[in-house]
C-alpha cells in the first residue's frame, strides 16, 4: 500500500504505471523529465493541491489491478 511519505523517485521506480496517471492528475510530468525530489506528500503540497486521500485511493488502485 503506497502511502505519501514513499519517495517519487522509488514510487517510479517500483511503479512506472502511475507515472501518466500522476501527470493527468497535476502532480508532475516526471516524462518531460522535470527534476522531483521527496515525497509524494511534500509533491502534491507544492503543486498546491488539497485531494491528496483521492489521489492515494486512485495510485493504489491502479497498482493492485495492474497486480491482478
Amino acid at each position: 500500500m503506497i502511502d505519501g511519505k514513499i519517495y517519487i523517485e522509488d514510487l517510479v521506480n517500483e511503479h512506472p504505471e502511475v507515472i501518466t496517471p500522476l501527470a493527468d492528475m497535476g502532480i508532475i510530468c516526471i516524462a518531460c523529465g522535470e527534476p522531483v525530489w521527496g515525497t509524494l506528500e511534500e509533491l502534491i503540497s507544492q503543486k498546491g493541491l488539497d485531494n491528496s486521500e483521492e489521489i492515494l485511493v486512485k495510485i493504489n488502485n491502479l497498482i493492485v489491478d495492474n497486480n491482478e
